[in-house]
């Protein structure tokens, strides 16, 4: 048993949603450990900064509590690095700072929101399940897709082709390709792929700038896959709508 009497790092396959609650405070930590584990979230805890990085980067969690306030490391440290590791995975900042400076700079950070202490435990849960709603399907339940060249790992983030050769992606490269893959024959619009892989507020963002980004994503991602640029096959550009994962590609 990890410390508190929680659960150690869970194992995201059996459906039920997974939360990190990292939290220095132990009153306040059991507090919130409880109250998730009641509403039928499996809960994972960190106590320090240090330790909310190791769990952020390497697990697969389904949504992040982040206190702002911790020891090794603070708490915006954290969300960098589990925005640069994980980019699509939704984080709500604990802060007991309510000014609107305060506010406009953690969402800039890339916080999804934010609750201020002291808050009640009803507002915490509505605010949860609020940004769970609106973020991007985690396939977490899919390790490898099987496509036209070979097999990709997302446990690995590794490309293995036919020929036995292989490839690793890189961190943008495997969101991108793990959100495109659990939409598999539908179009995702680059306004999609900006607020779901990038976690960007996709508005005043989807001109040149924003395109060019996800198109040159795009590019190294096809390369990677051995996808002929000029004739596609896996990644398909839908000409003014997006990209679409070719439905052929399927879940091993």
């Amino acid at each position: 048993m990890a410390r508190d009497g929680l659960l150690p790092m869970p194992r995201l396959h059996s459906g039920v949603r997974s939360i990190l609650v990292i939290e220095d405070d132990g009153a306040i930590r059991r507090g919130l450990c409880d109250a998730c584990a009641h509403a039928g979230y499996r809960v994972t805890v960190a106590c320090t900064g240090e330790e909310g990085i190791g769990y952020g980067v390497r697990g697969e969690h389904d949504l992040v509590l982040l206190d702002l306030l911790l020891p090794l490391q603070d708490g915006r440290a954290v969300l960098k690095a589990i925005r640069s590791a994980r980019p699509t995975v939704p984080v709500i900042i604990l802060t007991a700072f309510a000014s609107e400076d305060d506010r406009v700079s953690l969402l800039s950070l890339g916080a999804d929101d934010y609750v201020t202490k002291p808050f009640s435990v009803r507002e915490l849960l509505a605010r949860i399940s609020a940004v769970l709603r609106r973020s991007p399907a985690r396939p977490g339940d899919v390790d490898e897709i099987v496509f036209a060249h070979g097999t990709i790992s997302l446990a690995r983030s590794e490309v293995r082709f036919h020929d036995g050769t292989s490839t690793l992606l890189a961190a943008r490269e495997h969101e991108l390709v793990r959100y495109l893959a659990s939409h598999s024959g539908r179009v995702v619009s680059r306004t999609e792929l900006l607020e779901s892989v990038w976690r960007m507020d996709a508005e005043g963002l989807t001109g040149p700038g924003g395109s060019r980004s996800i198109d040159m994503h795009i590019a190294r991602l096809r390369e990677k896959l051995r996808d002929d640029a000029e004739s596609p096959q896996v990644v398909i550009t839908v000409r003014g709508k997006g990209y679409m994962f070719a439905s052929t590609a399927s879940p091993a």
